[in-house]
């Protein structure tokens, strides 16, 4: 059987190649209804991508890299899995980095780091201060993902995270919790954002903050949620209401805790975390968590790195080999996409008419 080539679903299309070569690569500049033209054409007539053939006329490898903390922990993993479905789909591969959180290989990476093997690359950073990463300018394709102040020269994809923790908080007032712990508070702009959210959500209420119910850890694991919550309930303090974890994995950590301590869940205290992993629905009880849509960050994070490719491509052909950068030369675009709230046995509960903590 013949090779199926561009050329042949152009005519078979009615489109010129370069249209069929825009749709086979994902570019964006074309209208849905001709894309979905073309690939009713690339579905009847069978075209296969020839991966290699591609690279070889672009100089590109093909791959991108996607970097995160710690593959161990599943949040992250879950969000790796996203991203390689949706990369999939596109014909591209994704090399997974870890960088254990240290900013020192973040702010390698941000320098890049890993363009030696990629042709752009997708960071969750962790550690590495926002002033780090606001003060570098992008010369290669770049998008970060999460909740990281980027400033205007990175694109980022993530929830908006003040927003999610109000959701949670909201959450528990609206069960009737009143003494509720922030459990995560720590030196990193995700920590602070989830503090301000829930911040914004207890004055709304107007219920005063009481200092020893926002609890700090050094990290957002299940041992530092279960020693931070055995040393809280061991301590001279009331029993709280309730436990906004700001992830789910200290959120674990808390219900082992509690069951320990023989405190019931949801009766005596609430817990809500934030991320949704699929652990969450086997906890016991059930885990109420605030969801990111995994699949629109991968979506989206992709698509802003491919644009970024394409016009760092351009732009070093319109150079002619006079030493451009290959840089990414689009506008940054901060997205918030979807989150939501999925509500399980670990806070549902009867009001409760306690007083407002003095």
């Amino acid at each position: 059987m013949a090779k199926v080539r561009m050329r042949d679903v152009a005519e078979h299309a009615g489109v010129s190649v370069r249209t069929v070569s825009n749709v086979v690569n994902g570019f964006s500049h074309v209208s849905p209804e001709t894309r979905a033209k073309v690939q009713r054409s690339l579905d009847e007539l069978g075209y296969r991508m020839d991966y290699l053939a591609r690279g070889l006329r672009s100089g590109r490898t093909g791959f991108i890299a996607l970097a995160v903390p710690f593959l161990a922990e599943p949040y992250f993993a879950e969000l790796a899995q996203a991203v390689i479905r949706a990369a999939g789909r596109r014909g591209i591969t994704v090399l997974v980095e870890s960088t254990a959180g240290d900013s020192e290989v973040e702010r390698r990476i941000i320098e890049g780091g890993l363009t030696n093997v990629a042709d752009g690359v997708l960071l969750s950073a962790l550690t590495l201060p926002a002033t780090d990463i606001a003060a570098k300018k992008p010369d290669f394709p770049l998008v970060m993902l999460g909740e990281h102040s980027v400033g205007d020269q990175f694109p980022r994809v993530g929830i908006d995270n003040v927003a999610a923790a109000r959701t949670a908080v909201e959450h528990l007032l609206e069960q009737g919790c009143r003494w509720i712990v922030a459990l995560g508070r720590n030196g990193s702009e995700n920590g602070r954002q989830r503090t301000e959210g829930y911040e914004q959500a207890m004055s709304a209420a107007r219920v005063r903050r009481v200092n020893w119910l926002v609890v700090p850890v050094e990290d957002w694991t299940r041992e530092q949620g279960y020693v931070a919550v055995r040393e809280l309930l061991e301590g001279d303090g009331p029993l709280p209401d309730a436990i906004f974890a700001f992830n789910d994995a200290l959120a674990v950590g808390a219900l082992r805790a509690l069951d320990a301590s023989g405190v019931r869940v949801p009766e005596d205290v609430a817990v809500v975390g934030i991320d949704a992993v699929q652990e969450s629905a086997y906890t016991h009880p059930p885990l109420t968590s605030v969801a990111p849509d995994l699949d629109v960050i991968a979506e989206r994070s992709l698509a802003l790195l491919e644009e970024q490719m394409q016009a760092s491509g351009e732009s070093g052909e319109a150079a002619s080999g006079e030493g451009a950068q290959v840089g990414a030369v689009v506008a940054a675009t901060q997205e918030a996409t979807p989150y939501r709230l999925v509500v399980r046995e670990s806070s549902r509960r009867e009001p409760v008419r306690e007083p407002a903590p003095e």
